[in-house]
């Protein structure tokens, strides 16, 4: 189906990914960036204002046809705000909510949400997450997210605008902000990381290739309205393996010392780094069943394509 696609945080690192896929040619689709300013960066700008008040009393575009919502209050290890999980809500809850509203008066048949993994929790030990789980946040960042979703729903169930939900894990490819940015840099200037046993663990990740083609067949896709998605490569591996992988997309082998991991969390906990250390040492594995029966949808990119797209830059 064509039409105008607004996507939300579209000079974010997905977001500049999925307004470049909709304006290839072939897609059929016009995308409009969704800012919280007009700048001249993209054909097509609406300014939304702050985050908080994202599209609150702003006159959408006419003729849009579908929302990518990619925009939020990201999760931050050292926390500044003394009330993380209100100001995530002002952003991540009320905003949305406050665009959705807007959209659904304009018109928009589809609203496309990115949320969270952490909505089903933080780690997964005997199985790995499904759509199907009993949501268990953890961390006021999901747990906005979280309270966005819920919303969403009602608001579907108020007008009939169809809601999509995807939840990923860790995204990376090239450009990827955050930790998974540093550990590739560290492992591109042969810093020697103490990572070397951390072999047990499974990670599930999801390649931004790979997000970005289930939010472009989520647009249009007869059977995706009203369905939770978790997306991911389909392949988990170790905190090691990942290393030891994105080494060989950098043809320089990961220095990896062999430190216990007991002693990397008593470590982590003496140095008031227990998120960081939960983030390496244990396993979030994500289920993408569903996703593939219902969408009919395999992920385009492997975990090794997906590690050399993301190293390119690094390479040069």
């Amino acid at each position: 189906m064509n039409g105008r696609v607004l996507v939300t945080g579209a000079s974010g690192f997905v977001g500049r990914a999925v307004m470049a896929r909709l304006a290839g040619e072939g897609s059929g689709r016009a995308p409009v960036a969704g800012v919280r300013r007009a700048a001249g960066v993209f054909r097509e700008e609406c300014a939304l204002g702050p985050l908080e008040e994202f599209g609150a009393g702003v006159a959408l575009p006419e003729g849009l046809d579908a929302v990518v919502h990619l925009a939020g209050r990201a999760h931050v290890l050292d926390e500044p705000e003394a009330d993380p999980l209100g100001v995530f809500r002002q952003v991540n809850v009320e905003g949305t909510l406050n665009l959705a509203r807007q959209a659904a008066e304009a018109g928009v048949r589809r609203f496309v949400f990115v949320s969270s993994v952490g909505v089903n929790g933080n780690v997964t030990s005997a199985r790995a997450f499904t759509e199907r789980d009993v949501p268990a946040p953890q961390e006021p960042y999901a747990v906005s997210k979280y309270e966005a979703e819920q919303g969403l729903w009602e608001l579907a169930a108020e007008t009939g605008m169809e809601v999509v939900v995807i939840r990923p894990p860790l995204v990376y490819g090239p450009g990827a902000p955050g930790n998974f940015g540093r550990l590739l840099r560290w492992v591109q200037r042969g810093v020697p990381l103490p990572l070397g046993a951390v072999t047990r663990n499974r990670r599930s990740l999801v390649a931004l290739d790979n997000l970005v083609d289930l939010l472009v067949t989520c647009l249009d896709h007869p059977a995706a309205a009203g369905e939770t998605f978790l997306v991911a490569d389909g392949e988990d591996v170790s905190t090691a393996g990942l290393l030891r992988r994105v080494g060989d997309a950098l043809d320089r082998p990961a220095r990896l010392l062999p430190v216990p991991v007991w002693v990397l969390r008593a470590g982590a906990v003496a140095l008031g780094r227990r998120e960081m250390a939960r983030r390496l040492l244990d396993s979030l594995q994500v289920d993408i069943s569903h996703t593939r029966e219902t969408l009919g949808w395999e992920p385009p990119v492997s975990l090794d394509e997906g590690l050399r797209r993301a190293v390119v830059s690094l390479r040069r």
